[in-house]
């Protein structure tokens, strides 16, 4: 005999096996109880969440010889033909391939006729939003006077593309989304029936997936076990079928972006796209990580909502501690457009590169809210004493153009220094003779530099080229640069680097000691 999916073998053959759906299943028990049954029902909900299986359970206990408590017996002659699909009282129609005005005349011809056994004559139209309006209007007086023999169920996923007409001649059923608990119960439940041994992380996370559809689980869980048959099904193995990430990595790359270290975050998304990672489920699951932050750092008392273990949910509230609610609100929403984007895009991984940058480098965008974070990022830089006032003006200068204040001046060009240390003023005569020493590695970086006076008898580079600025804060280089110094003018000095991060020319921010010294030198010439 063949195999039979999870999803169909599993199928809810009476009320009671139907999960999720209580507020449904008890006003249709009881409508069949009263004998209150009425002509025609609307099943609106998203994909997997047991419309036209309740539709199914539904004609049964209409037309069942013996219902118990509302429910069909599943042993009569009418459940059993009903079950097998041989029925001639159901009737299942697919919408989407029979949406024209010809296959709803024949509709309203067939319902004349009046059933050869049971009760009810009932029609199930799936995907009823798929008919046309001509269609739509040829149903409108069977739907709204049919024999009483008659029963019309219509299923659907997008109930706002029905006429109101439609509407408003069917008792409508709002189906929910299953909840995570529900599923889990369900699929332990299956996977001790089909003696299978599994992980609750695995089966947790297959729900979580799912998204609310059980359909949706069964047919995952099914993709999982078919994948590592007659082993136990292991968090790691779920991950590995379905292409997801763990929640490890999420943690990493979050910390990446807060160190603003774009090299660690595309390291990282390069270790995804070498295991085969799905870069678009990459990117929703790391929004849901973002979400479970946002609610960490809100309230307490969360650990049944986030569904994490505790030693994730203890990293958790340490990363909450490193960010500030804005922040995490903008990096949820820039993550929710990307994933949209994705979903029609040709170069994923371009886009998600994109997006880690920006993160990473507020300067880039002229946003509000990004650049709140950079000055809050400016501001942290100025209270260890890297950042220079001007640059914290500067961003404190557009974020309030940003929030509807006029136009601001453009931040005036720091003061030049008034006078320059004798040790700082030979280096900077003979910088360009002390790095041509070093090798040629580090005279084309150390090149880059912009010489600056960093405080009494300092020297500070300032780099605007990202490898530079890393190479000469690396602590042994930075020793060679100190050594070279003091081999050429015999004395030590004290260097400090720094990047620039005003988004700005450097020379607007950060007195150039070269142009300086170059124009000292020509008037003593003169």
């Amino acid at each position: 005999m063949s195999y039979t999916a999870l999803y169909r073998k599993y199928r809810p053959g009476e009320f009671e096996d139907v999960k999720g759906q209580d507020h449904i299943v008890t006003t249709l028990k009881n409508q069949i109880k009263a004998d209150r049954i009425g002509h025609a029902y609307l099943f609106c909900g998203t994909r997997g969440t047991g419309k036209t299986t309740v539709a199914k359970i539904f004609a049964k206990a209409v037309n069942c010889e013996h219902p118990v408590d509302g429910s069909p017996c599943g042993e009569c002659a009418s459940c059993r033909a009903i079950q097998a699909g041989s029925s001639m009282n159901v009737i299942e129609i697919d919408a989407a391939s029979n949406n024209g005005v010809d296959d709803i005349r024949q509709i309203r011809d067939e319902v004349a006729y009046s059933p050869t056994e049971g009760r009810f004559k009932v029609y199930i139209i799936d995907e009823v939003h798929m008919l046309s309006g001509p269609a739509f209007n040829a149903f409108l007086k069977t739907l709204e006077e049919p024999p009483a023999y008659v029963i019309f169920i219509l299923a659907t996923t997008e109930a706002h593309k029905i006429p109101v007409t439609i509407l408003s001649r069917c008792q409508r059923y709002d189906f929910r989304r299953i909840s995570i608990d529900i599923i889990v119960g369900r699929l332990h439940d299956l996977m001790e029936q089909e003696q299978v041994e599994t992980e609750d992380a695995a089966i947790r996370y297959i729900a979580r997936a799912a998204d609310g559809s059980m359909r949706d689980a069964l047919s995952l869980l099914d993709q999982c076990i078919a994948f590592y048959l007659g082993e136990k099904l292991t968090y790691d193995h779920v991950l590995e079928v379905l292409g997801a990430v763990d929640t490890e990595v999420f943690s990493r790359l979050l910390r990446a972006i807060l160190a603003r270290d774009v090299t660690a975050s595309i390291h990282i998304l390069e270790e995804m796209v070498i295991q085969g990672r799905e870069l678009g489920q990459f990117v929703i699951d790391f929004t849901w990580y973002l979400r479970n932050l946002l609610l960490v750092k809100s309230t307490d008392h969360l650990e049944d909502v986030l569904d994490m273990s505790s030693e994730n949910l203890t990293l958790l509230k340490e990363e909450a501690d490193m960010v500030d609610n804005d922040t995490i609100m903008r990096y949820i929403r820039d993550f929710s457009d990307l994933s949209a984007q994705l979903r029609y895009a040709t170069q994923k991984r371009v886009l998600i590169e994109i997006a880690l940058i920006r993160l990473c480098r507020p300067s880039m965008e002229s946003a509000q809210d990004a650049l709140a974070d950079r000055v809050a990022y400016l501001e942290k830089q100025m209270e260890q004493g890297v950042v220079p006032p001007a640059a914290v003006q500067q961003a404190g200068n557009l974020s309030a153009g940003a929030a509807g204040v006029p136009k601001p001046q453009p931040a005036s060009k720091p003061a030049m220094p008034k006078a320059i240390p004798e040790e700082v003023k030979q280096v900077v005569k003979q910088w360009r003779a002390i790095i041509g020493e070093m090798s040629g590695r580090a005279r084309v970086l150390l090149g880059k530099a912009q010489l600056s006076l960093g405080g009494d008898n300092q020297l500070l580079l300032v780099f605007d080229d990202e490898m530079a600025y890393d190479y000469a804060t690396d602590e042994v280089h930075r020793q060679e640069i100190t050594d070279a110094i003091s081999g050429r003018i015999g004395k030590e000095i004290e260097v400090k680097v720094q990047k620039n991060e005003s988004g700005q020319p450097t020379g607007d921010f950060y007195p150039d000691l070269e142009q300086i010294v170059h124009m000292e030198i020509e008037i003593e010439d003169d």
